[in-house]
């Protein structure tokens, strides 16, 4: 949704601090999920993975785990990974038995689809003719482009989810120039869904490089290297900040419908929480 941009200092602050109080806190489905999950605080918004390593059926077991915990659940369907019809409203199904009314849908890493679904808009075609409970669909956008697929593609592709989605999440950003300048060439195109922004968690920035190569936002990587001596903070073990990101955009242009954030939490979610409550304390 729309939201008024803050004026003054004290006005960014406070909705810098209240979007880390709602973003969404991203989960991947390993071994010690669970444990990640009940590590956000009651009623938080949690979003479960979908990766070609464990499969759907993992995800919708830890989704579980969220809902049982009273967690709001965001699973992830990826959409290579969905054999056909029958699976995706057996997909549907269980996680609609859970409660759930908001789903993300993408296209997914594996390198060749099980079945049907070669992309998320094939798969959100077939949702829409499928009864559901769903009142929020989120779909994927890349402002720093996707490593395979060319920027053309991929504004063609967000153009046609859009009819299917209520909101859009961004890959793991660094830079907030590039990040608003893609959206208002989003906005100039007719993409009119409001955006989560990706963020990174608190994370040593030697493992956050590492990260941000293997999914393809290296551009924006090189950007924070220019601006914060990446290099040098890498050797001394330091650890990214995602604030000054976060306070740039909630300080930009008005009528950017930045809706909140997205947290990238590589199951460090304690850690996520800790670094939360101590800025909230020293805003």
């Amino acid at each position: 949704m729309a939201t008024d941009q803050p004026t003054t200092s004290s006005e960014v602050d406070g909705r810098l601090l209240q979007m880390l109080t709602d973003a969404t806190m991203e989960v991947i489905p390993l071994k010690g999920g669970p444990e990640q999950i009940l590590a956000t605080s009651p009623g938080a918004t949690v979003a479960v993975t979908c990766s070609p390593k464990f499969g759907l059926s993992r995800t919708l077991e830890q989704c579980e785990v969220a809902a049982s915990a009273g967690r709001r659940v965001v699973p992830h369907i990826a959409a290579r990974m969905v054999e056909d019809r029958a699976a995706l409203r057996d997909a549907v199904r269980r996680v609609a038995d859970l409660g759930v009314t908001d789903l993300y849908v993408i296209g997914g890493d594996a390198a060749a689809p099980i079945g049907r679904y070669g992309e998320a808009g094939q798969l959100l075609d077939d949702l829409a003719e499928i009864e559901h409970p769903f009142t929020r669909i989120g779909v994927g956008c890349y402002p720093e482009g996707h490593p395979h697929i060319d920027d053309d593609r991929l504004w063609e592709a967000l153009l046609r989810k859009q009819s299917s989605a209520t909101y859009m999440v961004s890959q793991m950003c660094f830079d907030a120039e590039a990040l608003t300048t893609w959206l208002a060439q989003a906005r100039a195109r007719g993409v009119t869904l409001p955006l989560r922004v990706g963020i990174a968690g608190p994370l040593k920035l030697a493992k956050l490089t590492e990260l941000s190569l293997r999914i393809g936002v290296g551009q924006s990587l090189r950007y924070l290297s220019k601006q914060h001596g990446l290099v040098g903070n890498v050797l001394l073990g330091r650890t990214y900040d995602p604030v000054p990101l976060i306070r740039s955009v909630v300080s930009d242009k008005p009528g950017t419908d930045i809706e909140g954030l997205h947290a990238f939490t590589f199951n460090q979610v304690p850690v996520f929480r800790a670094w939360a409550k101590t800025y909230g304390a020293m805003s």
